[in-house]
């Protein structure tokens, strides 16, 4: 019986790591990129460098996306953080210039 408690706790530790690590960055990972495949013209987004900006196009893995008036960049469709929403961002910022 002693023998088999070090077995059982390597087992145990490697199932607490998977569900609180591992399963929640898969299905993170998953839903991330089924919103990136739906994606389409006139969504607005943000990059992970922080740019705002409206999908005009994409040709395959590329997107473009102007982000002001005549103003347009290529990136890959993988640096794409996630939709902007406009009525979030400014309810945030209203809540902190009010505190």
């Amino acid at each position: 019986m002693q023998q088999m408690s070090p077995i059982f706790m390597m087992l145990a530790m490697f199932g607490i790591f998977y569900f609180v690590l591992i399963r929640p960055q898969v299905r993170k990972q998953r839903e991330h990129q089924s919103m990136l495949s739906k994606l389409g013209k006139g969504d607005e987004i943000i990059t992970r460098g922080g740019i705002i900006g409206r999908i005009t196009g994409s040709a395959g893995d590329l997107i473009t996306i102007e982000i002001q008036e005549k103003v347009r960049v290529r990136i890959p469709r993988s640096y794409i953080e996630g939709r902007w929403d406009d009525a979030k961002s400014t309810a945030a910022d209203g809540a902190k210039a009010a505190a």
